[in-house]
C-alpha cells in the first residue's frame, strides 16, 4: 500500500490596505474586449474569509458587469500570489471602472477584476499563514521528557499536562501541521509505540523568514513539475 504524506493546508492574506486599478483591452476581429476596474483591498480579522462591497456611483460599471467583478476576484483569490494557496481574510470594495458600449461583458470584468486583485495584492503585504493544530499526547511517565522536547523541536508550544491514571500522562500543545505530517510513525519510535495522540485544527499563523521562503520554493517547484 501507498501512503503519501498528507498536504499541508496553506492560506494567503494581506497585512496592509492597498488599490489598484486595471484595465483589460484586447482587440480582435469584430467585437474586442474592454473592461477597466479599480479596486480597494483591506485585511479582515482571522476567520472572517470574505466580504465583496460595491461602492461604484454614477453607473461607472453597469449592474449587470458586478457579478462578473466579484467572480475574476474570488478566482484570484483561490489563485494566490506567493505560493499559489487561497487568498482568506480579505474585503475587496470595487470603488470605480468604466465600460465600453460594445466591447464590454462578463468576461472582460472577470479578468479586469482579477488583474486589479493581483496588483493590489503585491502593494498589500501578502504572508502566508499555516494551520496550527491542537495536539493531544496520551504517554507514559517515563517517556514525558522524550515528548516534551520532541514537541519543542516542531515548533511546538506545550499548553499543560496532567496524569490520567494508570501511569498515563495527557499532554496538550498546539504544534504548526507542517510539523506533525509523519506524527505518528515519529511517535511510536519515541515511545516503542505505547503512546497514542489526537489533533484538530485551531486556527492560522502568519509564517515569514525561511520557513515561509521554503513553502514558496516547494510550490514553485511542484509547478515546474505539473
Amino acid at each position: 500500500i501507498e501512503t503519501r504524506i498528507p498536504k499541508v493546508a496553506y492560506r494567503e492574506t494581506l497585512q496592509a490596505s492597498s488599490g489598484a486599478e486595471y484595465t483589460h483591452k484586447k482587440q480582435t476581429g469584430g467585437h474586442g474586449q474592454y473592461a477597466k476596474v479599480a479596486l480597494e483591498i483591506k485585511p479582515l480579522p482571522r476567520g472572517e474569509q470574505f466580504q465583496f462591497v460595491n461602492a461604484v456611483f454614477g453607473g461607472a460599471i453597469s449592474k449587470g458587469y458586478i457579478p462578473g467583478v466579484e467572480k475574476g476576484i474570488l478566482e484570484g483569490m483561490e489563485r494566490g500570489v506567493l505560493a499559489g494557496y487561497p487568498i482568506v481574510d480579505m474585503e475587496a470594495k470595487v470603488v470605480d471602472g468604466k465600460e465600453h458600449p460594445v466591447d464590454s461583458s462578463e468576461m472582460a470584468f472577470k479578468l479586469a477584476a482579477r488583474g486589479a486583485l493581483r496588483e493590489a495584492m503585491a502593494k498589500a503585504k501578502p504572508v502566508l499563514l499555516e494551520p496550527i493544530m491542537n495536539l493531544t499526547v496520551f504517554v507514559e511517565e517515563n517517556y514525558l521528557g522524550d515528548i516534551l522536547s520532541d514537541i519543542s523541536s516542531r515548533r511546538g508550544k506545550v499548553l499543560g499536562q496532567e496524569p490520567i491514571g494508570g501511569g498515563i500522562l495527557e499532554v496538550r500543545a498546539q504544534v504548526p501541521q507542517a510539523e506533525l505530517l509523519r506524527y505518528s510513525i515519529d511517535l511510536k519510535s519515541i515511545t516503542s509505540g505505547t503512546a497514542s495522540f489526537e489533533m484538530e485544527f485551531d486556527h492560522y499563523n502568519p509564517i515569514t523568514g525561511k520557513i515561509a521562503d521554503d513553502v514558496i520554493k516547494a510550490a514553485e517547484a511542484e509547478k515546474a513539475e505539473a
